[in-house]
């Protein structure tokens, strides 16, 4: 896919969390790239001011017409895209690719990584901080649809088994896609770690990079995506970030 083309624009958001990556190898060029200096405070306040930006940017490209493809290093950012949307006049509906269910709270985190809370912060819960800053409005449960998310602790497995969010494996995602406007998610551990070496959390026993390419190019085909968010979760150097020429071509029908 090439950039600023077609009205697709790629913004390149080079943190993991709130840490700056300037060395972090995404799949595709980016027309634009935010990277403010950070002041101090708590991650989730820091990550609010970058966020800030992100949806500032988001809006701006919607309200022009284009599709804002938002590369970034973790799951966090989509925060900042969502907002972003809505800042824009969209309600989006979520279809988020993912090894895992990032539905984690504070209370409920055994780890503390905080990557793992942003889709139980999408629909209103989790820490409120960078939400609440950001005015971003809660997505229905009901609006959202998981896609593999195969590895769940167990506070997790609890939590979506009484929420109305929708778990499918990927060769089923054609059959479980919301009406537009969506929010194409695409963490790429979503895929079997033997097919992309360098995650940094790898869940084995996930989907092959041809199965997941097939599922996003499906969301892609099926329109209504106003705005794509893609977690380059792997470690800097790996060169990961090559075998993704695929995936990143399933999204030209944005173009």
């Amino acid at each position: 896919m090439r950039a600023q083309t077609g009205g697709v624009t790629v913004i390149a958001v080079p943190f993991h969390l709130d840490e700056h990556l300037p060395t972090l190898e995404l799949p595709l060029p980016a027309d634009r790239t935010i990277a403010p200096d950070l002041p101090a405070g708590s991650p989730w306040e820091r990550m609010a001011l970058l966020y800030a930006e992100v949806a500032e940017a988001v809006a701006a490209e919607v309200r022009a017409g284009r599709v804002p493809v938002v590369v970034s290093g973790d799951c966090t950012a989509s925060l900042g895209v969502v907002a972003g949307l809505q800042r824009a006049g969209h309600d989006p509906r979520v279809v988020w690719f993912d090894g895992h269910a990032d539905v984690q709270t504070p209370e409920t985190t055994s780890s503390g990584y905080l990557g793992g809370f942003p889709v139980r912060q999408l629909v209103g819960g989790s820490d409120r901080t960078a939400p609440d800053r950001l005015g971003l409005r809660p997505v229905p449960e009901g609006d959202v649809v998981l896609v593999d998310a195969r590895d769940q602790d167990p506070p997790e497995v609890e939590y979506l088994a009484h929420a109305a969010i929708r778990q499918v494996p990927v060769e089923e995602v054609g059959d479980a896609l919301p009406p537009a406007p969506v929010y194409l998610h695409v963490d790429v551990d979503v895929t079997d770690p033997d097919d992309l070496p360098g995650l940094m959390i790898p869940a084995p026993g996930g989907p092959s990079l041809a199965a997941v390419t097939a599922a996003v190019r499906t969301v892609v085909a099926a329109g209504g995506v106003a705005a794509v968010g893609i977690a380059c979760t792997y470690r800097p150097g790996s060169g990961t970030h090559r075998e993704l020429a695929g995936l990143v071509a399933a999204l030209s029908g944005l173009e």
